[in-house]
């Protein structure tokens, strides 16, 4: 799969998960377990689930097709730890393009407890378990609200969601967004994503961002394709 920058918007999303043996995991057990072993000891509370990454992504139209397997956490954060040593796979997760009623969009600041302490972007979250249907589809849809109230604290009818998804693929990592809107200015969003996550004993961040154009893209903090998304969506304006 190529590495250049894709950004595409579609109608719809049809995800499966199918039995794979990811042959880098086998062959890199140690490895695995080591930076596990590292991850833990500056982390303590990263727990080693279950979650599903993407072997294979294709477009037909205005579908976008992916296909995805099953791994343990711990597999993934190594993969991600080494410089992404396997290109055949990549991290897919779907998330919400949070913005205000004036435009401007709000990312979060993640905790220092977790694995990507520091890191600024919209609320998302690598899909696992819960996310797998019976008939072994993956419901993509109830990945991004569930991780964007667990994260913000907003409840469904606080925000209303696109159906349209865009989808930023920069191998190996592919971002699939759906714009959501809140009723509120992004300052109103912001300070009430502030009370909420105030609340919390351990919440997921630890502050909220708000960015109204390129000027406000954090180079340092901001994964690319978080980057490779504002710059494209302020360019349409």
């Amino acid at each position: 799969m190529t590495s250049d920058v894709l950004i595409r918007r579609v109608s719809r999303v049809e995800a499966s998960c199918r039995p794979m043996e990811w042959a880098w995991a086998v062959r890199n057990r140690g490895l695995i377990e080591e930076n596990w072993k590292r991850r833990t000891a500056q982390t303590p509370k990263m727990f080693n689930g279950r979650v599903l990454l993407l072997s294979d992504l294709t477009f037909e139209q205005d579908v976008c097709r992916n296909t995805y397997f099953e791994t343990d956490y711990a597999g993934l954060v190594a993969w991600i730890d080494n410089g992404y040593p396997d290109k055949s796979i990549a991290n897919g997760f779907a998330m919400g393009a949070l913005r205000g009623s004036d435009g401007a969009y709000i990312c979060g600041v993640m905790s220092r407890h977790t694995a990507n302490a520091g890191r600024v972007y919209f609320a998302g979250g690598t899909p696992d378990l819960s996310d797998l249907r019976p008939d072994g589809t993956v419901d993509l849809a109830t990945s991004l609200t569930r991780e964007l109230t667990e994260e913000t604290g907003l409840r469904d009818g606080d925000f209303r969601v696109d159906d349209e998804w865009i989808i930023i693929r920069r191998w190996p990592t592919v971002a699939l967004l759906r714009m959501v809107t809140l009723p509120m200015t992004a300052e109103e969003g912001a300070a009430l994503i502030r009370a909420n996550i105030a609340k919390e004993r351990e919440p997921e961040l630890e502050d909220v961002r708000i960015v109204r154009d390129v000027g406000d893209i954090d180079r340092d903090a901001m994964p690319l394709f978080q980057q490779s998304f504002f710059e494209w969506v302020f360019a349409q304006k």
